[in-house]
């Protein structure tokens, strides 16, 4: 069960902080958590900072050394942490790989407001089977180094706000356990 929380959560700022593997469900959940929130939060702004996009955007001289991977989560975090300071809603979808740079990410975003970290822990076997990039392939086949999952790590979240698994959760199963969340810790309107 989920205990209730602060009402006064529902006039500040907050981020959904989606980490996980590539092809876990990330932006497929950050999309329709958007969707849903955009119905629910009529007055609040709502911004997707999707990875990949954010990456190719803001990040694009980056590669994938540990140090540019947290460089690109700090950048998301900083945007995030804007967002909430006006009051908006910051839904991030990153892989975030490792836990020292989510701590970081979380230090500068809880100023500004709320900070939800959603470990969407789809199995490896899961996401490699998907591989709807076929970046996977690549990676297997040598011709991406660095490659999360298998030849850089994945530090999973050891205590996630959120935890969920779309190996055996529909899509809406999982919107719907975080707007849950969010009502119970009042963040947004039950």
């Amino acid at each position: 069960m989920i205990k209730s929380s602060n009402t006064g959560k529902q006039q500040n700022g907050f981020t959904l902080f989606l980490t996980g593997l590539s092809g876990a469900g990330k932006t497929s959940i950050a999309s329709q958590l958007a969707i849903q929130l955009e119905k629910i939060e009529q007055y609040r702004k709502i911004s997707l900072l999707d990875g990949d996009v954010v990456r190719e955007n803001l990040s694009s001289e980056l590669d994938f050394s540990k140090a540019h991977r947290d460089l690109n989560v700090q950048r998301i975090a900083y945007v995030a942490s804007e967002i909430n300071k006006h009051g908006g809603i910051a839904i991030c979808a990153l892989i975030a790989p490792f836990a020292t740079a989510r701590q970081k990410a979380k230090a500068v975003i809880s100023q500004q407001g709320g900070f939800i970290e959603i470990y969407v822990a789809t199995p490896l076997s899961e996401c490699e089977r998907r591989d709807c990039k076929g970046l996977y392939a690549k990676a297997r086949a040598g011709e991406i180094e660095n490659f999360t999952g298998l030849s850089s790590p994945y530090e999973p979240p050891e205590n996630p706000d959120i935890c969920l698994n779309t190996e055996d959760m529909t899509l809406q199963q999982c919107v719907d356990v975080v707007l849950q969340y969010l009502k119970a810790q009042g963040y947004i309107h039950a």
